[in-house]
C-alpha cells in the first residue's frame, strides 16, 4: 500500500486557506478537521481526511449552516 500523504498544521491550514492559530482553535474547540497526535507536539493530518472535511462543508445558502 503506497504512502498516505500527511500534513503539518501550518500545510494543512495553508490547503484550507486559513491561519495556522484558527485551525489550532478550531482544534481544541473540536469543530475543525480530524487530526491524529503522534505525540504532544506532533499533530499530523491525513490528505483525503482534511479533503473530505472540506468538502463536508459545501452549501447553498447561508441559512444552511450555522456560523
Amino acid at each position: 500500500m503506497p504512502d498516505r500523504p500527511f500534513l503539518t498544521t501550518k500545510q494543512a491550514a495553508y490547503r484550507l486557506g486559513l491561519s495556522q492559530a484558527t485551525l489550532e482553535r478550531m482544534r481544541v474547540r473540536g469543530d475543525g478537521p480530524p487530526f491524529m497526535a503522534i505525540s504532544v507536539r506532533r499533530i499530523i493530518y491525513d490528505i483525503d481526511v482534511l479533503d473530505a472535511w472540506a468538502r463536508s462543508r459545501t452549501f447553498r445558502s447561508t441559512s444552511e449552516y450555522a456560523a
